[in-house]
């Protein structure tokens, strides 16, 4: 019994210590600081020495691009211009249509989801007859893949969740006879030039 009462002391006595040793910690050393030093930042304990250190923002790093010809160069600007063309109504589309998903949300009257939706048709109705039909076939097929990449749906999917299937059925046959195909998606490394275009657009930055 007094062996174990012994043992049950030295057990103590070694976490005491290790606690104490732990409450000791020696204060780091600062570095001197000269008379313009009057900025203060974050510090990290190095072997007892404070090392000052910052955030910095991330940078971007890329390559310049080389073509094989001017023929693939000027093909290049062409899909530049018709991306940076109609990248602003995808970002448009995508902020719309999330708002609508947002007001849907929160409303359980199906009458006045069906004025949301119908506003939301209105608004985009109002845009594609003052702007988007000038586009030409080319830039509504990158808008269509656009769409999809934004949103994460395509311009089908979209249109029939918020109009219903005959509505997107219809839209299809209008858009194919125009050359477009609203069921059209988007792969960051199928079109990889016009993924490079947007990452290096700075609109994500």
């Amino acid at each position: 019994m007094k062996y174990y009462l012994l043992f049950i002391l030295f057990i103590v006595n070694i976490g005491a210590n290790e606690v104490k040793a732990q409450d000791t910690i020696p204060a780091g050393i600062y570095p001197v600081l000269g008379k313009n030093d009057t900025i203060r930042v974050l510090a990290t304990n190095d072997g007892g020495y404070m090392v000052p250190w910052i955030i910095l923002n991330e940078v971007f790093c890329y390559g310049h691009r080389t073509f094989r010809s001017p023929q693939d160069q000027a093909a290049f600007n062409r899909l530049k211009y018709n991306v940076l063309k109609v990248m602003p109504y995808a970002i448009y589309a995508k902020n719309r249509y999330e708002r609508l998903e947002r007001e849907l949300a929160v409303v359980s009257d199906k009458k006045i989801q069906k004025q949301l939706v119908k506003a939301c048709d209105k608004e985009i109705k109002n845009m594609f007859n003052t702007e988007i039909k000038e586009l030409t076939i080319t830039q509504g097929q990158i808008l269509t893949k656009l769409i999809d990449r934004e949103v994460g749906r395509t311009t089908f999917d979209i249109v029939k969740q918020t109009k219903g299937g005959f509505a997107a059925f219809s839209y299809q046959l209008v858009a194919r006879v125009v050359g477009h195909n609203l069921k059209t998606t988007y792969s960051a490394a199928e079109d990889r030039d016009i993924e490079s275009i947007i990452v290096n657009s700075g609109y994500y930055q």
